[in-house]
């Protein structure tokens, strides 16, 4: 398992350098899952290697094999970003194309605000206009079901699942809980319309989570949208429809 260290922490990454001469992607998961099973088990190595493309995947700070501290001061979407930066630097990668999903979606544009220069597109994936919405809600509820001591108290059903999530991939769930505490000010329209990336925004017709990818991809200079019918947050992820979108958007970039 190759690692490295950012700012302090260990992060675990894939380097998979693909046949041909193709810019190489950065993948980037989502909340409770990690390289393996976001990517690597759903189909996307197999899918990139088909396509000659060079597949770096890290397990985000908090996750999957990389460093999990327990200190919310040690997440936020801003260090998260420098960890894909460092990686980068790792492994002299100068530019690259980036996929996030869900999470991995916010730290992907926290990457590309902080240095667009190296990336040659972005793909939010797992996301729409809501990453534009203040979610008004008492107390933490995300991390209050991370920290459940017995997940069958935990009412809201899509809370249940990424609890459940988290149990079956043996994630550590107070790290989660403190990654969740962090504190990240809420996206606006205003930090993107200016971003020189162009960018696919990704999402299925049943994501209760994401809103509406066109909308988000409306923000940007260069932006589009892609809804895939019939799936949900959940179950996009592998979906054939959701990496033929993502290639056709590289074929039209490259």
């Amino acid at each position: 398992m190759p690692t490295f260290q950012s700012s302090g922490l260990t992060i675990a990454y894939d380097d998979i350098a693909g046949p041909g001469q193709g810019r190489p992607m950065i993948l980037v998961h989502g909340f409770t899952s990690n390289r393996q099973e976001n990517w690597q088990r759903l189909g996307w190595y197999g899918a990139l290697e088909r396509k000659r493309i060079r597949t770096i995947a890290l397990d985000l700070r908090g996750h999957g094999e990389s460093a999990k501290p327990h200190d919310p001061a040690m997440y936020g979407r801003e260090n998260m970003a420098g960890d894909v930066l460092a990686l980068m630097d790792h492994l002299d990668v100068p530019r690259a194309h980036i996929i996030g999903f869900s999470l991995g979606s916010r730290v992907a544009l926290a990457a590309a605000l902080k240095a667009p220069e190296r990336f040659a597109t972005l793909t939010l994936g797992g996301i729409g206009d809501k990453l534009f919405e203040r979610r008004e809600m008492a107390g933490n509820p995300m991390a209050e079901a991370m920290e459940a001591a017995d997940p069958e108290t935990i009412k809201e059903p899509m809370l249940k699942s990424f609890r459940q999530f988290a149990d079956d991939q043996k994630e550590d769930r107070l790290a989660l809980a403190a990654l969740t505490r962090a504190s990240d000010p809420v996206y606006t329209k205003a930090d993107v319309e200016k971003l020189p990336v162009p960018v696919l925004a990704i999402a299925g017709a049943r994501d209760e989570l994401a809103g509406d990818p066109n909308a988000l991809a409306a923000a940007f200079p260069d932006g589009r949208g892609v809804v895939v019918p019939g799936v949900d947050h959940f179950s996009i992820i592998g979906h054939a429809l959701f990496k033929a979108s993502v290639f056709d958007f590289l074929d039209g970039t490259i």
